[in-house]
């Protein structure tokens, strides 16, 4: 036996990951100060509070401040080590920044309130984690660095993914100066055998602590955690119940009461986690409109084949709601496995999750590779990392032909080509930044967090929409709910003549935005989204394919291709504008 029994430890993740994959990242900070507290007492060896998606949803659809959130949960629980997800040299957004950034970023994380920085990168190339990992030890914080769980197959093994695999990359990091390793099983694939054979092996091989991540869409995490405790795991993740299950994780009342009375017991009381589970459920309905609901299932053992972990999920059917296409997602299933495999079997894990799903939705609406986001050219052409296995060469050549960096590919660690962005940003932002976070705010997202900065120093009015639903919102809507219940029940018990009279009028169909009619070929918006440049101006010759601008969509910066051959004889919008689905954005004539 490699291990010396002891009590399992736990890491909660209700604060972060739980909302982030049940509810799209949208429980405000105030709800979560609400939890903290009680939270703080409880005995966790960490609370998951920052990191992931926050960051992006808070400045893009909250009107909330995350360093600010960072700052108040710290205050509100100074006890249990604070902990976020870091994303490697992607911090906490989309593409890999420059090193000045990355180390500035952690140490003021670092001093707003983290103390452990459970760090990965989505292509598990260590190359993307040193600068991270150098900045967090420098700041004396715990490291926590993360090997990304996938399969090529429906069990461990295959062309990639091999217990050698998973313990090579994991001693690599420990030599790195990891403290502690996490197995991070983003889409909950892992099998009970499977769980004892990696964490038995990782427990031989390593002389830090090993840590399990694992969701619970599939059903198998709390049987896997089971058997990974059984070979020695020291720390799993858990949520609150209201908030576990489904696309999220396994429930931490579970855990403590399969393990009570027994060698790895937790220690934790079970009944004071009952009592926040009240809380919990008394906050949890005005998010209910983020609850995916798809289906009365509470697990989906289809992501055995998929692979979509969860948040992906969510965000995933938000996009294709938005572009009127979720009767295509059977579709998008099947495309997205072939996706994968042209790119190389990237572990599903954000931002590359985002970048396969995104061009997994767009080659079912569009075509396949007929819409290329930036992030996948820049993804192909090695300014994410080394992919675990090759890219396909066709798929590569379509993707970067015309690439303004070059279409053969880098494969120095991609930070090596990055100038310093700090300077810049702090002279493009000028007095608008209050201090080093709101510089970084705009650095992580120059559109969106530019567009919060001017909501946050009064610039500019934040739309209604980022108001969220109180408790009154609930109320009212449930008692309209129940007079509509009462309404239709009444009419069941009347004539047909009577009861429709008594039927209220249909809603009318919500409006699209119509193809403009003008002369010429109009390219029209395939999806809402955000202008965030054109790439030609009025009088530029164009050729059909050729990029005429980007639109922000799905958290991906999409070039639209020119429908036909021409000039471009109109330009519709501005940079920074909000445009729906079939609106006209230029015109080649």
């Amino acid at each position: 036996m490699p291990y010396k029994p002891t009590p399992v430890k736990i890491t909660d993740l209700t604060l972060r990951d739980g909302h982030q994959s049940l509810l799209a990242t949208r429980v405000r900070t105030q709800d979560l100060l609400e939890l903290a507290p009680g939270m703080d007492e409880l005995g966790f060896w960490s609370m998951e509070v920052w990191g992931g998606a926050t960051f992006d949803v808070m400045t893009r659809f909250l009107n909330e401040d995350p360093w600010e959130r960072l700052r108040l949960l710290k205050r509100a629980a100074p006890k249990t080590p604070l902990q976020m997800l870091l994303r490697g040299q992607n911090l906490v957004g989309y593409r890999n920044y420059a090193d000045d950034v990355v180390k500035e970023f952690v140490r003021h994380a670092a001093d707003s309130g983290i103390d452990v920085f459970r760090i990965f990168d989505a292509l598990n190339d260590e190359r993307n984690l040193r600068t991270a990992m150098e900045a967090a030890i420098d700041c004396g914080k715990h490291v926590q660095a993360v090997v990304c769980y996938s399969l090529t197959e429906p069990k461990l093994g295959g062309p990639v993914y091999t217990i050698d695999y998973f313990v090579d990359k994991a001693l690599t990091l420990q030599d790195m100066g990891a403290d502690s390793i996490c197995v991070k099983d983003m889409a909950g694939l892992m099998s009970p055998d499977d769980a004892y054979d990696v964490i038995f092996s990782l427990k031989e091989a390593l002389d830090v602590p090993v840590a399990l991540h694992s969701h619970a869409t599939s059903g198998m995490a709390p049987i896997s955690f089971f058997k990974a405790v059984e070979a020695g795991v020291d720390i799993i993740d858990t949520c609150l119940a209201p908030f576990a299950m489904r696309t999220s994780h396994t429930a931490v009342e579970t855990m403590i009461a399969a393990l009570h009375d027994t060698p790895r017991d937790t220690g934790l009381d079970l009944d004071r986690i009952l009592q926040l589970d009240e809380a919990l459920e008394a906050i949890a309905p005005k998010y209910r409109d983020f609850l995916a609901q798809t289906g009365f299932s509470v697990i989906d053992t289809a992501v055995l084949r998929h692979q979509i972990p969860g948040g992906m999920f969510t965000n995933m059917l938000a996009q294709l709601k938005e572009a009127n296409a979720l009767s295509r997602l059977s579709e998008v299933y099947a495309e997205l496995p072939q996706t994968r495999k042209d790119l190389g079997y990237p572990p599903l894990v954000t931002p590359t999750s985002q970048i396969v799903g995104t061009q997994a939705v767009s080659n079912v609406l569009f075509g396949r590779y007929k819409v290329v986001s930036e992030q996948v050219k820049a993804y192909v052409y090695g300014l994410y990392g080394r992919p675990p296995a090759p890219i396909d060469p066709a798929v590569k050549a379509v993707i970067l032909k015309g690439y303004e960096r070059g279409e053969e590919p880098i494969t120095v660690r991609p930070a090596d080509v990055l100038e310093p962005e700090l300077d810049t940003a702090r002279r493009e932002l000028g007095d608008l930044a209050a201090d080093i976070g709101d510089v970084l705010t705009y650095v992580l997202y120059p559109t969106s967090g530019m567009r919060f900065l001017r909501w946050k120093h009064g610039l500019e009015a934040p739309p209604p929409e980022t108001r969220g639903k109180t408790a009154e919102d609930i109320r009212v809507e449930d008692e309209l709910m129940a007079q509509v219940r009462a309404s239709r029940m009444a009419s069941r018990d009347k004539g047909p003549a009577e009861a429709a009279t008594a039927e209220e009028a249909p809603a009318a169909p919500v409006a699209q935005a119509e193809p403009e009619v003008m002369a010429g070929t109009p390219l029209l918006s395939p999806m809402p989204g955000t202008i965030i440049r054109y790439l030609l101006e009025v009088g530029d010759v164009v050729q059909a394919g050729d990029g005429v601008c980007i639109l922000e969509a799905m958290k991906m910066e999409n070039v639209l291709p020119a429908p036909v051959d021409g000039r471009v004889v109109a330009i519709k919008c501005e940079p920074g504008d909000r445009v729906q689905m079939n609106q006209t954005l230029a015109v080649i004539g």
